[in-house]
């Protein structure tokens, strides 16, 4: 095995690496709600999500073309797969980082802003209308889309629901706030596996290993895997984060209003082939308003 072939085997271990750390750091973010509001156990919103990033990850690679062929010229020989390790350990120390201390940063941003980094470090060439175009503008507009879709769709449920009766009401929305939950796994598929499949694709393409660039099947299966298995085995610090400390919403159908704005962002971002589009910001520009749970008081007006 020459240098160059243990070169991108090592490249390769590496971005499956990251996206399983981006499995617990980001994919966490679609099942925060449904625990929050304990419409799912942490356990089963972990399965929930872990299944749907597979089922994602499967259906499309357009992210995937954009991130491996839109961001940064292709690099070409060993230098090139330099460039490549060096952004992929960027986005995972960063990615690390985060996670230890429960934040919702985006991965997707870290590894591009990698990529980039590595490109100029190295004097490779930058695309920077497709940086413009297709990362900082998304990465903009993506809370802000988020808040006015959640904003919208939360004033239509109340209006649709406000002769009914409380308890019902989140009974039934219990269900469809699971459905909102694993249409959030899956966007999540759709974005961020793909992102890893993109960067090994430009390793394959810079080793000379494929002539021009795509994706192969082994490359999907990879990801999706990786990213399924980050979920399930570390979503829980930052799940807690955004379902628990940064805004509490306790009844169902206001998490179904708030995902489904996201949901509509997310699913934007694949069919317009914008990886900027970054959930972990977009679930806080949902529901923004934040409801303190009311205090319990005993018979002789005394909280407990």
């Amino acid at each position: 095995m020459d240098g160059a072939t243990a070169g991108l085997v090592v490249i390769i271990a590496v971005a499956l690496a990251f996206d399983y750390t981006n499995g617990f750091h980001d994919a966490a973010n679609a099942i925060a709600t449904s625990v929050s509001t304990r419409a799912l156990t942490p356990r089963a919103a972990l399965v929930l999500a872990a299944v749907m990033n597979v089922v994602g990850a499967l259906v499309s690679t357009k992210v995937a073309k954009t991130v491996g062929a839109g961001i940064i010229a292709p690099p070409t020989g060993t230098g090139g797969l330099v460039v490549v390790f060096a952004a992929l350990v960027g986005a995972i120390t960063w990615n690390l980082v985060t996670w230890y201390f429960g934040l919702p940063s985006s991965s997707s941003h870290a590894l591009i802003g990698g990529l980039v980094g590595a490109a100029l470090a190295a004097s490779q060439g930058v695309k920077w209308s497709g940086v413009l175009d297709k990362i900082v503008l998304p990465m903009v507009l993506s809370p802000l889309v988020g808040f006015g879709l959640a904003y919208l769709f939360m004033l239509a449920v109340l209006w649709i629901f406000r002769h009914a009766r409380p308890a019902a009401v989140n009974r039934n929305f219990r269900v469809a706030q699971i459905g909102s939950a694993a249409l959030m796994a899956f966007g999540h598929g759709t974005q961020d596996a793909q992102k890893t499949m993109g960067v090994i694709a430009l390793a394959l393409v810079t080793a000379g290993q494929i002539d021009s660039f795509y994706v192969p099947l082994w490359v999907v299966l990879a990801a999706a895997a990786a990213i399924s298995l980050g979920t399930y085995a570390g979503g829980w610090r930052i799940m807690r984060t955004l379902g628990r400390r940064i805004i509490q919403l306790t009844p169902r159908w206001r998490l179904v209003g708030a995902d489904r704005g996201q949901r509509s962002n997310a699913h934007d971002g694949v069919r317009l082939r914008r990886p900027g589009v970054d959930h972990a910001r977009d679930h806080l520009g949902r529901d923004g308003r934040r409801r303190d749970p009311p205090p319990v008081r005993g018979p002789l007006g005394r909280r407990r």
